[in-house]
């Protein structure tokens, strides 16, 4: 019984990280019906800056939690900068053009990002230092880390910072208004290329946020890190209902506690499929997701 909840503390632990950078996708796909493939990419650029940034504020040299912190907002900052300038050079020249013109152009932004990382970062891995000294606590029956606790206790405080600012602010609601039909809005006086940018700019720094988390969590970080959490996370927000705010973080948490329990449980080979497995059947059973629901369009 203790292992079993050992495990799922591990899992929604990665679960919330999946949740975080899902958000990302469900938010630009819900506003401009675009799939970023690029925002796996920023989570490794977050990872990045986060360890520069320890490195040159010296808190490398002197690890405490709110070090840690100021390292990540710097990184969600960096981020957020990086996807307003994605948005305006990459996809906003082709908004009123075929999806499949900016489907591709995501394609080639993330190639840029997860190549030209290789040539600014270095192939080779980096280690990111230790911030937060690793300490065990007893939490739920299971001796778990604290880095755990504080991993999943951000994530979800950053989920709820943003339900906050969607539902309650008139950026939010400008920001719904957009998703719903970003021409109505343009007529109705909302400028839609600045809610456009703060879209890219919120999912980017919460990319950066999972990034930082992961870096100090699972300390080896390298260029190409972003592949395979961005893909488990795109899979997390299908789970959901690609579009639906609660169903990026449901899908995240359990994508995170599926894949752990699968690890530990059955193999550790087969850790990654889960990803695909659950993509395939629903699809196959239900393609709006959990909690998606079916739109009717005019062709």
């Amino acid at each position: 019984m203790e292992q079993l909840a050992q495990q799922l503390v591990n899992g929604l632990a990665w679960g919330s990280i999946y949740a975080l950078i899902a958000l990302g996708y469900t938010m630009v796909y819900g506003v401009l019906r675009l799939i970023n493939f690029a925002h796996g990419d920023v989570y490794m650029v977050g990872a990045m800056c986060a360890f520069y940034f320890a490195h040159w504020l010296g808190f490398a040299a002197a690890p405490s939690l709110p070090g840690f912190v100021i390292v990540m907002l710097l990184a969600m900052l960096a981020c957020a900068l990086l996807g307003a300038l994605i948005e305006r050079v990459a996809y906003r020249p082709l908004r009123r053009q075929p999806r499949a013109a900016m489907l591709t152009t995501a394609i080639g932004v993330s190639m840029l990002l997860e190549y030209g990382g290789q040539l600014v970062f270095g192939p080779d891995p980096k280690f990111f230092p230790q911030l937060i000294e690793s300490q065990s606590v007893v939490a739920v029956g299971a001796v778990v880390t604290n880095i755990d606790v504080l991993v999943i206790v951000m994530s979800l405080s950053l989920m709820v910072g943003l339900r906050w600012l969607v539902m309650r602010t008139r950026v939010g609601m400008a920001l719904r208004a957009v998703s719903f039909n970003y021409d109505t809005a343009g007529l109705m006086g909302i400028n839609v290329n600045t809610i456009i940018t703060v879209t890219f700019m919120l999912g980017s720094a919460l990319a950066a946020a999972a990034g930082s988390m992961v870096a100090l969590r699972n300390p080896k970080i390298d260029p190409l890190m972003g592949m395979m959490p961005g893909i488990k996370a795109f899979v997390a927000a299908v789970l959901g209902g690609i579009g639906n705010f609660p169903g990026a973080v449901a899908g995240g948490l359990l994508m995170g506690v599926t894949e752990t329990l699968v690890s530990a449980y059955i193999s550790s080979t087969y850790r990654d499929a889960v990803a695909f497995i659950i993509l395939i059947a629903v699809l196959m059973v239900k393609p709006t997701g959990l909690f998606g629901s079916t739109h009717v369009e005019k062709v």
